[in-house]
Order: structure tokens, then C-alpha cells, then sequence
């Protein structure tokens, strides 16, 4: 299986990413976490996503508020699929990142979660992943499974208590 990529902008991301990171664990997926600036280390950033392809990584994820120019550093350098969270930062409340994330140039994709979607990035990053292991895509079947019933096991509950007025 390829490995995923989960490199972030500043340490103080982290707690944004750590649910990446759980998710990843909770399917196996091995991955490799780093923290790497897109202005104050860009040299390190080219050197890994030039290298990433033949260092057995699928996917990149990448974290960063504000500016949040990593990601697009990171897709600039690889055909790799590179997914995007925007931190959350005091300064706009995470739009300033959304939008850096978001807005990349007609041909530099970056795939974009919500502000602070790191568990929706760790599953994008799964999805694609599964694509070429069947039985990834089987945890992702039963996941999708186990997700029902907690839905349909809440609104039985819901429904006990307040009917169908």
C-alpha cells in the first residue's frame, strides 16, 4: 500500500491534525508526518514532492492557515493528489486559509476540505488510496455501514421520543 503524506505548515496545527492522523491509523494506512513551512523551509518542501512519487507515497495531505500556500508549494512539484485543510486561524477564523487553499491555478488541482476538515482529508486521502486495494475499500464499505446505524439508531431514538406529529 502507498503511504500518505500529512505535512503541516506550523506545529500549532497539530491539534487540527491529529484526527487525520487517527483516521489514518484506524485503517492501517501508513503514513509519515511532518512539519514543514511552504515560506520558511520551501527548499525541504521541493526536495520531498520532488521525490515523493519514488519514496512510495499516493497521496499528500497538507495543513496550514492563513496564507496557507502549502499545499499549492506541494502540488506545484507533484502529479501526486494533494488535499488541502485550512487551518483555522485567530486572525479571519480560517477563511483566509480556505481561500488560499482553494483558489489554485487552472492546472495545480488541490482538493480542499472544510476549515479544520481533517478527518474528511484522512478519508479523501483512504478514498483514493482504495482505489487500488480492494481491501481498503473494504473497510471503507463497512465504515460507510457502521456510520448508518449510528444515524438510524439515533433517529429511532428521536422518533420514540417525539413521534410523528
Amino acid at each position: 500500500m502507498k503511504k500518505v503524506a500529512v505535512i503541516m505548515g506550523s506545529d500549532s496545527d497539530l491539534p487540527v491534525v491529529e484526527l487525520a492522523i487517527s483516521t489514518l491509523n484506524e485503517f492501517s494506512v501508513p503514513f509519515e508526518v511532518h512539519v514543514w513551512s511552504a515560506h520558511r523551509t520551501p527548499e525541504v518542501v521541493h526536495d520531498f514532492t520532488k521525490n515523493a512519487i519514488d519514496n512510495d507515497f499516493g497521496v499528500v495531505i497538507a495543513a496550514a492557515g492563513k496564507a496557507a500556500h502549502l499545499a499549492g508549494a506541494i502540488a506545484a512539484n507533484t502529479t501526486l493528489p494533494v488535499i488541502g485543510i485550512p487551518v483555522k486561524s485567530g486572525t479571519l477564523d480560517g477563511i483566509d486559509a480556505l481561500f488560499s487553499t482553494v483558489q489554485m491555478p487552472s492546472g495545480i488541482p488541490v482538493a480542499t476540505v472544510a476549515i479544520d476538515g481533517s478527518k474528511n482529508a484522512a478519508l479523501l486521502a483512504i478514498e483514493i488510496l482504495a482505489l487500488s486495494d480492494e481491501n481498503l475499500s473494504k473497510m471503507l464499505i463497512r465504515k460507510r455501514g457502521e456510520d448508518k446505524e449510528k444515524v438510524l439508531k439515533k433517529n429511532a431514538a428521536i422518533e420514540a421520543k417525539f413521534g410523528g406529529r
